[in-house]
């Protein structure tokens, strides 16, 4: 069974409700996963957006949101979770507001895409310590035994 992650919010490609960007409510939107591998000791969400600042001209991707260590068991995030409802073991890493936790799609121009990504890893991680994107995928290379993704777009 491959690995599958999906959101009751949104669609794939589907466009991100308001209330999960910082023109509504800021909080994450519902995340459900399935077919995590027998192998699986750990999971890691990514959230970022490649068509930084603007989609026409991107020169950078953007991370909104970054939790390692998640086990293997969850089969998803709550709506609106913050840092004390994690479940048991799950870090975070630092976003490029320079903070732990979800920031929502909040883009200066144009229409975004935000992608979720789901990795299975065949190890727990150490604690990173708040790493970034590129901590966490250095920490990750060569442990990865599956992946999902969700897109979803935003436009103010």
């Amino acid at each position: 069974m491959a690995l599958i992650l999906s959101s009751p919010a949104f669609t794939n490609m589907g466009e991100i409700p308001r209330q999960y960007s910082c023109d509504g409510a800021d909080v994450s939107p519902a995340l459900q996963w399935s077919g995590v591998p027998a192998q699986a000791r750990s999971l890691v969400l990514i959230m970022d957006d490649p068509d930084a600042p603007d989609p026409a001209a991107p020169r950078m991707t953007w991370v909104h949101w970054l939790l390692y260590n998640l086990p293997p068991s969850s089969i998803g995030l709550a709506e609106g979770i913050i840092s004390q409802q994690l479940p048991s073991g799950t870090l975070e890493g630092k976003n490029d507001w320079k903070n732990a936790g979800y920031g929502g799609p909040c883009p200066p121009v144009g229409r975004h895409r935000y992608f979720h990504k789901l990795y299975a890893l065949d190890t727990l991680l150490p604690d990173l310590r708040s790493p970034t994107k590129a901590q966490l995928e250095a920490a990750m290379h060569g442990h990865v035994v599956a992946s999902a993704e969700l897109v979803g777009t935003y436009q103010h």
